[in-house]
C-alpha cells in the first residue's frame, strides 16, 4: 500500500504531516526524503497525524526515531496523534512512546501548534 504525505502546517519552528497508508520498507524512504527537505535548522517540532496509517514496519519506526533523535538534539520534540490501536501497540513495544508527545485528537494537536505559532509572532 502506498504512503500519502500531506503537509498540514509549516512554520519556522514546526512542521505537521498527515500520513495515510503503510509506513514500511517501500514507503519509509519517501517520508525520510520529505522530512530531509522540510526540516530546517530552526525546526523544533515535527508532528505526525497517523490516523490514516494502517501499518508501520521497523523501517517506518526508524524514520520516526531518526526524526526524534534530531529534534531531541535541538531540545525539540516529535509528536503524534490519532494512532490506530495496532500502530500504537508497535510504538509501545519498542518503547519509543515515552519520548513522543501523543495527542488524543487532531484538535488538541492543532491547539498546540497554534500556540507555537502565536509564540513565534511575539
Amino acid at each position: 500500500m502506498p504512503l500519502t504525505i500531506i503537509e498540514q502546517y509549516t512554520s519556522d519552528e514546526a512542521l505537521s504531516f498527515e500520513l495515510q497508508g503503510s509506513l514500511d520498507s517501500d514507503t519509509a524512504p519517501q517520508l525520510d526524503e520529505r522530512l530531509a527537505e522540510a526540516i530546517t535548522p530552526t525546526t523544533r517540532l515535527v508532528a505526525f497525524n497517523m490516523a490514516g496509517v494502517s501499518f508501520i514496519s521497523s523501517a517506518g519506526l526508524r524514520v520516526i526515531f531518526k526524526t526524534l533523535k534530531l529534534m531531541k538534539a535541538r531540545k525539540g520534540q516529535v509528536s503524534v496523534t490519532q494512532m490506530s490501536k495496532g500502530v500504537k501497540k508497535v510504538f509501545e513495544i519498542v518503547k519509543i512512546m515515552p519520548d513522543l508527545t501523543v495527542f488524543g485528537d487532531q484538535a488538541e494537536m492543532d491547539e498546540y501548534l497554534e500556540a507555537i505559532q502565536r509564540r513565534e509572532e511575539l
